[in-house]
Formats: structure tokens, sequence, C-alpha cells
């Protein structure tokens, strides 16, 4: 039997305390609602009627804080996930931890459950910005618990950094570099601050980011020269240590991109399970409901369902594509939608190209690196 491949996202949404600058579907939870919500998690799982389909290649859990709750909650769940579903034998299997909540053994326990690659939320190594960003670790507690990890037998490490946060300085996020790629991770994934409405860090900032965005001199955030400077340092750390830029905000090892998050960007069909987790399956696009209690008492109950038309494929396969340095690759653009993308978007490709922001290399269309510092420039002329 042929199956498709997918990839598997579980929502955990439980944390210890929210962040600052985070607007996730994430919030603190007794030990009580946690066991009602995973009892319907594994409900929800059961019930996906289309498993016999579906190859998994990829499971990614997710948060939230998923190293918060009890450790057997969640190999249980990823039980449950092997008893409906084919998962290949060298299926990529990721928990997001924040430190401060790892300890040996609940390393242990994931390592003996088969999860084998590790995303661990540092965003910094900088203790006034930790304090600022409201996480509840220390540099010195990171380190601790990375260094667990490794001795746990993990083998695949990808660390959280964020960069233009406010009153980081050059020689601040240099630093953090430097203790990061100190550590010869695999994986580095690395996002610019972005301040979300409802968040406390809106409250504070949102008129210094309003600034920024019209080019004037912020008062508390790095300007976008700085940030700039920030960026290109990234870069140069970490090929310093091996790594290549595969994704505008992703860094890896050859060979240990996360295929999980790949998947995304070359629009292979995935399944969320869990609150307000997402969905495609074929060209049905779905969203589990986002209200807790309503997941509770029916955990298939969706939202936002919309069937993806002809159009709505190839804008995504356009942006998502741009968005690997690989690029989109035009053969297969082309076996899929039957017209060439060169002659689709004649016009746009062919005015980049002259602005050197993109470019043919082989089979693909990529963006420069000149492209990539305006990325959403280009993207949005795909939509």
């Amino acid at each position: 039997m042929n199956r498709r491949e997918l990839g598997i996202y579980v929502h955990i949404p439980f944390c210890a305390r929210k962040c600052a600058y985070c607007d996730f579907l994430s919030f603190p939870a007794d030990a009580m609602l946690q066991r009602r919500y995973f009892r319907s998690l594994r409900q929800e799982i059961a019930s996906f009627s289309l498993a016999g389909d579906y190859e998994a290649v990829s499971v990614y859990v997710g948060g939230g804080t998923p190293s918060l709750p009890c450790p057997e909650e969640i190999t249980q769940t990823l039980e449950q996930i092997r008893r409906v579903f084919c998962v290949r034998e060298d299926a990529e299997i990721t928990i997001e931890c924040n430190p401060g909540t790892l300890d040996r053994e609940r390393l242990a326990v994931y390592r003996r459950a088969g999860f084998n690659r590790l995303s661990i939320g540092l965003q910094s190594a900088d203790h006034t910005l930790l304090k600022a960003l409201g996480r509840i670790h220390s540099w010195e507690t990171f380190l601790e618990e990375y260094e667990n990890a490794r001795e746990a037998g993990f083998e695949n490490i990808n660390v959280d950094l964020m960069y233009g946060l406010p009153g980081q300085s050059l020689s601040s996020f240099a630093g953090t570099l430097s203790e990061v790629a100190a550590l010869r991770p695999e994986h580095v994934s690395a996002y610019s601050l972005i301040i979300e409405e409802g968040t406390p860090f809106w409250e504070r900032y949102h008129e210094d980011d309003e600034a920024k965005r019209r080019g004037d001199r912020p008062l508390f955030l790095p300007d976008e020269d700085t940030e700039d400077r920030m960026t290109r340092m990234l870069k140069d750390s970490l090929r310093e240590i091996g790594m290549y830029r595969y994704e505008i905000s992703n860094y890896a090892i050859p060979g240990k991109e996360s295929r999980h998050n790949t998947g995304y960007w070359i629009r292979r069909e995935y399944a969320g399970f869990g609150l307000g987790a997402s969905s495609q399956i074929g060209k049905s696009r779905y969203r589990n409901t986002p209200l807790l209690e309503a997941y509770l008492e029916t955990p298939l109950l969706r939202e936002e369902e919309t069937l993806l038309g002809r159009e709505d494929e190839i804008s995504e396969t356009m942006i998502l594509g741009l968005r690997m340095t690989e690029g989109v690759d035009l053969v297969r653009f082309e076996e899929q939608f039957q017209v060439r993308a060169e002659d689709l978007f004649a016009k746009e490709i062919g005015q980049f190209r002259k602005m050197g922001l993109l470019e043919l290399s082989g089979r693909h269309l990529r963006l420069t690196d000149r492209g990539f510092d305006v990325s959403n420039l280009v993207m949005c002329e795909f939509l």
C-alpha cells in the first residue's frame, strides 16, 4: 500500500507562566485540568479516520511548554499516535522544552519513549533580557539542562533564540551567540521579535514598534540598522560552527534540518491534534476549537474549515517555497500545476531578478541574500 507522507503536530497549551511577548494559545493549569486535557487529546487522535492512508514522517509536540506536564502523559500520547498511525521507523520525533522544566528523569522518559529531537527555548543568555521577557530560567539553568539532554542521549537539539528585543545591544546578542555556538547544537531557530497585540509587550512597546516601522529611531527597540547587523552576526557566527541558513529563521548542520517544519514549507499534509491545532488533509484545511471547555467536551469540534482552490495552492507553493534558501522547485511546480511558474509569474520574476532579489539556480527559483532582507516585499507579490 502506498501511504502518503504526513506530519503530525500535537499541541500542549500549558505553561508555568505566560511570557510578556507571547500570543500563543497557552496558559497555566492545575494537574486535574491537565489530565482532562490529555484524555480528550488521546480521544481525538484515536478518532482520526484516515490514518490508514498515511505514513507519519515527523511528530512534533509543541506548546505551550510540553515539558511541564507529567511526562507519562506525553509518552502515553506518543504511544497513542503509534497505535493509530503508521509511524516511519526513522521518523523525526520532537518535543519542545523550556529551561526550568527539564530534569534528568524527564529526559530519560522522553528518550525511552522514542523522542529523538529536542527544541529548547533559550531565547537569550542575557539575564536582564530573560527577566524582561518573563522567562522562568537563567543561562545557568539552560546550560545544566542542555548538558543533561546530551547525557540522556539526545543527538539532535535545536536552540530557540530571539533578537530585536527591547534593550538588547549588539554586544549582548554577540554574547548569546558565542555561548550557544560553543555548545555546538545541531540546529538553531532565531526569530526577530514581533510585538503582538494583546500582550504586555504591546502595551509597553507598540508605539515604539510603529516608530521603527516608519523609519524613525525607536526609544527601546533596536533600530532597523542594528537589527540588520544582528542578522548578519547570527549568520556569520553559526557559519563558523558548520551551520547554514536553510530557511528565513532556521539554521542547521547539513542533514539536521527540521523535517517537520520543512514539511510545512513544501506543503506536505499535516494533522494537528489538541486545542487550536490546525490540519491540512488533501485540499481541506481546518482548525480545532481554541475554547478549552468546548475542546474538553467535544475534542473533534472544528472551525475555520476551508477548501483550498488551485490559486490558493499556487500562491502558497511560491510563498512557502521562497522561505527556504533552496527556493521553489520549478520542475515540481510544473508537474503539480501543469503550468510553468516562469510563465505564470513572468512579470514578478523578471522584475525581482532585475532588482537582484530573485535568482534562478538549476531547477529552483530562490531569494538572493538581498532578497532575504526584504523577503516580505517579494513574497506579497505572489499572493
